[in-house]
């Protein structure tokens, strides 16, 4: 089942709606609020999500990561893919808390566009397990083996 942006019909599914919309752009703001992927284009919630990233040569990481040879970090590929569970993952606020079996397979560089998928393996109210790829050009540059989310009301053990 995919899913797209609902149409409002009356004030109180205006709110909804603009309650659902904050919610995604949460989830696809990543650190210091820049954007973890452009564009969702596919959704079915609690089973799979497609989106896509472009890298623009302006990114502030390409001056130090590394001059000559500019190369998105590993970790900020990771964190678009983090975005994109929490969005699969379906509604309320989920936090990453583990991430396994990781492989960076190939360079991504000023001008790619990255697209992500994810799969969600195993869902639950409390947690969700997924598998993640990230592909440019058909070519997969890296891929999760499982990527684990917790809602964000469930404490971990010995924690308040």
């Amino acid at each position: 089942m995919t899913t797209t942006a609902p149409q409002p019909t009356a004030p109180q599914d205006a709110a909804t709606a603009a309650q659902s919309a904050a919610t995604a752009a949460r989830a696809r703001a990543g650190a210091g609020g820049l954007p973890a992927f452009d564009r969702l284009l596919e959704l079915a919630e609690g089973e799979r999500a497609v989106a896509v990233r472009n890298v623009p040569a302006t990114l502030e990481c390409f001056t130090a990561h590394f001059p000559r040879h500019p190369v998105l970090p590993g970790v900020l590929l990771l964190e678009s893919l983090a975005a994109l569970a929490r969005t699969a993952a379906g509604p309320g606020a989920w936090r990453l808390a583990g991430v396994r079996g990781v492989r960076f397979k190939h360079f991504v560089g000023p001008g790619d566009q990255v697209h992500l998928t994810v799969e969600v393996s195993r869902h639950s109210p409390q947690r969700t397990e997924c598998r993640a790829t990230a592909r440019v050009e058909g070519r997969v540059v890296a891929t999760v083996r499982a990527l684990t989310l917790l809602s964000a009301t469930t404490t971990r053990e010995g924690t308040a």
